[in-house]
């Protein structure tokens, strides 16, 4: 029995999200169900560095998996992705040690969100970028977003869902770029809790619009009232870009 970790893309709007549900489509049980016609219908467990929701995507996802099979490890991307449907992809496949775990092992996260600010929509862009037709101040999001950097409790940031005990994380860098008429924010942390990239964008975007204050972000953090932060942006901007391991 060898262990395998591979990096794969999906493009998450014809999902319910990542983990797997009885009856309904998911990547896990997408990429479960090829295994289990690539092994003469054995149930092969995956497990991927973490949850994303229905409709939120993914271009460096990284799970793995066990398998006794004696297939070379630079074959199973094409071996995977011919049974595969069309809107996921195997990037690349490494064999790993045997106490190697896509999630427990990950050490930080990228995540990437796209906002699409034209005043007219864009059908083509409706399950990619999240729309926001409204003038943007840059400046004051700039100003927020250093306020986001940091070791913080989170809570003001997270569905009320979330279940882990602690919300403190650690944001190492929180930026973003203007392509044409998208802005494409990035996030790169030690980990996130529920909708908490979401989150914070839905309150960015209220900052930009001048609805908060930038220096209102530190006292959102502070008070820890999921309340006093923004809507939950929409899961269709929001990317799964890269796991960090040591």
């Amino acid at each position: 029995m060898s262990r395998y970790k591979c990096i794969i893309s999906y493009d998450g709007s014809g999902f319910c999200g990542y983990q797997i549900q009885p009856k309904d489509r998911t990547v896990q049980g997408e990429l479960e169900k090829a295994l289990r016609r690539i092994h003469k219908q054995q149930h092969i467990l995956v497990e991927g560095s973490g949850r994303t929701d229905a409709g939120v995507h993914a271009y460096g996802q990284v799970i793995h998996f066990d398998s006794p099979l004696d297939v070379p490890v630079d074959k199973w991307p094409t071996v995977l992705n011919t049974t595969l449907p069309d809107d996921i992809l195997v990037k690349s496949a490494e064999l790993v040690e045997d106490d190697f775990h896509a999630r427990h092992k990950a050490v930080g996260k990228e995540y990437r969100y796209r906002v699409y600010t034209s005043p007219e929509r864009d059908p083509f862009k409706r399950f990619y970028s999240h729309h926001y037709p409204y003038k943007l101040d840059l400046q004051a999001i700039e100003k927020a977003l250093g306020y986001f950097l940091g070791t913080h409790d989170f809570t003001s940031f997270c569905s009320a869902k979330t279940t882990v005990t602690s919300k403190i994380r650690t944001l190492h860098e929180i930026s973003f770029t203007q392509e044409k008429d998208e802005l494409v924010f990035k996030f790169v942390g030690n980990g996130f809790l529920y909708n908490m990239v979401r989150i914070m964008m839905g309150t960015i975007l209220e900052v930009g619009r001048g609805r908060k204050k930038p220096e209102q972000i530190p006292i959102i953090i502070e008070e820890k009232n999921r309340k006093l932060a923004g809507k939950t942006a929409g899961p269709e901007g929001l990317y799964l870009w890269k796991v960090f391991y040591e």
